[in-house]
């Protein structure tokens, strides 16, 4: 996904993805039904399901199915409207070929202006636990958004059926308090976190959607909601009542989502006292993310503990009856939050991570710049002017995650060696530019004349990773990661030699018909990884042929 602008105008505008726009008539264009299966997929909108008290529904000139927006966006099926009047379409990208959700408000103008923006500000922030935003329209008659859709439920209709389990709470937990984290380090706020607004895809993906920029929020009510959905997701009651879902009151309509359990005080009933086997740990912090006398952890600070908890359910560390692995007993290692005291957040546990946290960022963002045509080195960081010969390193080095320190293109097929430029941009911190293979015709798999092609990547020293995030132009991309132990030469016998040790050594199943985000995370945690080949082996349509561009590279 590219960036959106960043100017809202307040007459009739368009906000699109920094490029420019193609058109195509009308009439072309495949069926949504084409590029999904299945029937109708329920998705979130920016707020609520309205119920059967909202007021009406504005629709002077309100489209139909078959209208093409903006000559580009097809509208195929009415999906719902929330509550503050929006209408959510399921809808196409002809130009792109993608399905794609469309959220219209009517009329546009300056009662779009906060829909806009917040769908501006979302577009600059780009993490597999964030719905994607593509294109942000004003006609002054109505106004629209364009973004990712997401084929599954949102948490809300997910567990109206049934509360998660623990560790299923906790994975969904983990996502979201990651989501907020890549939101917040760029200063802004999400202001809308609750089961509505978090999709479950079909393929267990966990996304955020519908941020506001209202300015009623803070980051501190963002990690505070990450309390409610917890103890929603693990007893299906919303424990806010005096904050409704997005204006439906508790019981009413079908926006509704039942009130937590209260004493004869009114005081929460905790997890554990509404249902049997909640996890004391998971209990307390869920409890204390709630209490608005204790000062809640930094997003980043949560997430790092939600994903110290969030335990593969096939992995058998759930008793039936019993507690996670994280739960304290006699003899083990205390949670880094539970540490601090009982239910008392680690203030300054987490005051000192933030610290090292923006020393890293810093850090990385030094060791990203340069490189030259073909290896494209990153530029060493000078030492510490008070660094001796002998002395122990500083002790947030241990904790510095592995990044990119050179790459290049592996293009073992081709003769003229056209593409292997331009690898540096794979890895310099931004989406605006990146490496492009060149357009194929005829067939995905290169035109049938190459094996594939890929980008070799260079960590610097043995580290060990978790996982490795690709962000591409397009989704329908197939792809797999490889590691190997020896560097070759950048020529065509080079890249041959790499390309026969390293698919020797896959890292998990191939990406076959990826999203516009591929994450590898089956890294072994007790092997060293220095030198990882990305190597693409099918392209998606582009331009009458085939063709993807790989805009960033991150290794965690």
């Amino acid at each position: 996904m590219r960036r959106a602008s960043a100017r809202v105008p307040t007459t009739a505008g368009r906000f699109v993805e920094g490029r420019a726009e193609a058109t195509m008539p009308s009439n072309t264009g495949p069926s949504i039904d084409t590029i999904t299966e299945g029937g109708r997929v329920p998705q979130v909108g920016e707020g609520q399901e309205a119920d059967e008290n909202a007021p009406p529904i504005m629709t002077f000139g309100a489209p139909i199915a078959g209208d093409i927006l903006a000559e580009r966006y097809e509208l195929v099926e009415h999906i719902n409207n929330d509550s503050a009047g929006r209408l959510l379409w399921r809808g196409v990208d002809v130009v792109l070929r993608r399905p794609v959700a469309v959220v219209l408000r009517y009329p546009g103008g300056g009662s779009a202006t906060e829909m806009l923006q917040a769908a501006v500000a979302a577009s600059r922030v780009i993490h597999p636990n964030l719905v994607g935003v593509y294109d942000a329209i004003d006609e002054g008659e109505r106004a629209y958004v364009v973004r990712e859709w997401v084929d599954g439920r949102s948490l809300r209709e997910l567990v109206a059926t049934e509360a998660l389990d623990p560790a299923r709470a906790t994975a969904v937990g983990n996502a979201v308090a990651s989501a907020l984290a890549a939101v917040h380090a760029t200063g802004m706020v999400h202001g809308n976190v609750h089961p509505g607004t978090i999709m479950i895809s079909d393929d267990g993906r966990v996304v955020l959607a519908d941020a506001r920029t209202d300015g009623a929020d803070s980051q501190a009510s963002d990690i505070r909601a990450v309390g409610g959905v917890l103890y929603f997701a693990l007893t299906g009651h919303w424990p806010h009542a005096e904050v409704p879902l997005h204006g439906a009151t508790a019981g009413h309509g079908r926006a509704s989502t039942p009130d937590a359990v209260r004493g004869p005080d009114g005081a929460l009933a905790a997890p554990r006292q509404v249902r049997a086997g909640v996890p004391a740990y998971l209990d307390d912090l869920t409890m204390d993310l709630l209490d608005g006398s204790l000062t809640p952890p930094p997003s980043d600070v949560l997430a790092a503990e939600l994903a110290r908890l969030d335990i593969p359910a096939d992995e058998h560390f759930l008793e039936s009856n019993g507690p996670l692995r994280f739960t304290a007993e006699t003899g083990d290692e205390p949670s880094p939050l539970a540490a601090a005291g009982g239910r008392k957040f680690a203030v300054g546990i987490a005051s000192l991570l933030a610290v090292a946290l923006v020393g890293l960022l810093i850090g990385i963002s030094v060791l990203s710049k340069g490189g030259d045509s073909e290896r494209n080195p990153a530029t060493a960081a000078a030492p510490s002017a008070n660094a001796t010969a002998g002395e122990d390193p500083p002790a947030t080095a241990a904790a510095e995650p592995p990044k990119i320190s050179a790459a290049k293109i592996i293009d073992p097929d081709s003769g003229d060696r056209v593409e292997v430029r331009d690898a540096e941009k794979v890895f310099d911190g931004s989406v605006e530019e990146g490496w492009a293979t060149q357009t194929y015709r005829g067939h995905p798999n290169f035109g049938n004349i190459k094996r594939g092609m890929g980008i070799w990547l260079d960590l610097g020293e043995p580290r060990t990773v978790q996982s490795l995030q690709v962000q591409l132009s397009a989704r329908g991309a197939s792809a797999q990661l490889y590691t190997g132990t020896n560097e070759h030469p950048s020529s065509k016998a080079g890249d041959d030699a790499l390309l026969e040790e390293y698919e020797k050594n896959p890292i998990g199943p191939p990406k076959e018909n990826a999203d516009t985000t591929m994450v590898f995370d089956a890294f072994d945690a007790d092997t060293e990884y220095q030198y990882l080949l990305f190597w693409l082996t099918e392209l998606p349509p582009s331009d009458g042929g085939y063709k993807v561009g790989v805009e960033e590279i991150t290794v965690s």
